[in-house]
Order: C-alpha cells, then structure tokens, then sequence
C-alpha cells in the first residue's frame, strides 16, 4: 500500500468522522435543494418563455452549478483551515515530519482525502438534476461538463486552502486566508472587463473565468488544463512550506 494511499485513507477518515464535515453535508444539502426547487417551479411557471432560450439542462443545471460554486467558496476554507494549521498547534506535525514518507507523500495524502470529500459533496448535488431523468429529456452531457467544472474548481479551492493552512498554526486564521486568496483570485475578472492590454491575462488568471464555459456545456481542454497547473502550482507551493519548516 502506498504512503499517499495510506495518508489519503486517514485523512478521509478524520474528515467524516468530524462534525462539521456533516454539518457543511447537510446546510449545503439544503442551500442545494432549495435553490433546485426555486430553479423549478420558476422553469414550470415560464416555461414557455424559457424554452425560447433555454433547456431545462441549462436553466436549472446551470443556475444550481452557478450557486454551488458561491456556496463552495466559502465553504471549502472551512474544510481546508485543519489539514495543517490544527496539526501544527497540536504538535503533531512533527510526528509527520519524522514519519518515513516524504513530504510530497504528506501533502498529496492529504489532498487526496479531502477530495473524497469534495466528491461525496458533488455527486450528492449531481443527484438532483438526474431525478428529472424519469419526467424530461435531459442533456447529459451539458449536465457533465458542468459538474466536471464544479469538481475541478473545487479541487482547486482545497489546494489554495492547504496552502494557507500550511502557513499558520491557527485554523480561523487559515480558513480567513484562503477565502481571500480565493475571492481576490476570483475577482481578477474585473480588470478584465476594462480595455487595457492585461485584460487577456486578467481573464486567463481569474478562477471562475474558466468556470463559465464548463457550466454552459463548452469543454474546452485550456479550461482543465488551468485548473490542474493551478491545484499543482499550490500543492507544490504547500510542499516547499513545509521542507523549509522541517528544514
């Protein structure tokens, strides 16, 4: 069995076994569903109206992803402020340190158990567009790329926040840290809407810029691509804080 594997295992373990990994289940869960039964009565009601422009996929997939992304924003810093921070005040990153496993190992283990999480999390709300299967003709893949843009920008959300979580030994701290660094990263699309000549690399930078052709039903492989160099930007940026903490 690998140290990653391994690592990975402990982790999802210590974050189901947490209560507030249940309790951000269940408001999510509610935030999720109310929005879904807002998004369809308001469909049924302007349904003529709404299918001039758009499908039953689009206006309620894409108005339940749009709000699942706010909602992850602000709750992935919750999940992230303890990978680090709360071992450190505990004193028992040190143990990690003297484990036989490299750092690299450490922080991948870790990552990888809170995207256990972040999957339970989105295959959960993935449920509630596939309960209209039975009634409607849905377009799957619309429905698809839009969670496969929920789960990418999420994943990039926990790899920020281990980061931050990596600085600071006070998880309140670490959890106010990575929603700014996210929010200021999310908010780099506003220059973008001015003419200037870093407006192209202001859109390209922003996190939910790449975000929007996902939920519209666009794959585009630069989108994915900016999502994986973002998460292994910050992942190694994580592992360098830690070799020099040890170090």
């Amino acid at each position: 069995m690998s140290p990653v594997f391994t690592i990975a295992r402990h982790e999802a373990r210590r974050i189901f076994v947490s209560p507030l990994a249940w309790a951000v289940l269940a408001i999510t869960q509610v935030i999720f569903g109310w929005v879904y039964i807002g998004m369809l009565m308001q469909y049924i009601q302007n349904y003529q109206t709404a299918d001039q422009y758009t499908g039953v996929s689009d206006f309620i997939g894409g108005g339940l992803y749009g709000t699942a992304t706010i909602v992850l924003l602000l709750v992935m810093p919750l999940m992230t402020m303890r990978l680090f921070a709360e071992e450190r005040k505990s004193n028992t990153l040190t143990l990690l340190f003297s484990a036989p496993v490299s750092l690299t190992d450490i922080v991948l283990g870790k990552f990888f158990g809170l995207l256990s999480f972040v999957a339970a999390l989105i295959l959960l709300l993935a449920v509630m567009p596939a309960a209209l299967l039975p009634a409607v003709h849905l377009d799957l893949g619309r429905l698809a790329a839009g969670l496969l843009g929920l789960f990418l920008i999420t994943m990039s959300f926990g790899a920020a926040g281990m980061f931050i979580s990596s600085l600071t030994k006070e998880p309140t701290i670490a959890a106010i840290g990575a929603f700014g660094l996210l929010l200021l990263i999310w908010l780099l699309r506003m220059p973008a809407s001015f003419d200037s000549g870093f407006k192209s690399a202001f859109e390209y930078l922003s996190l939910i810029s790449h975000y929007q052709d996902l939920i519209s039903g666009l794959f585009h492989a630069s989108d994915v691509v900016y999502y994986l160099l973002f998460t292994a930007l910050f992942l190694w940026l994580t592992v360098l804080r830690l070799d020099m903490e040890r170090n």
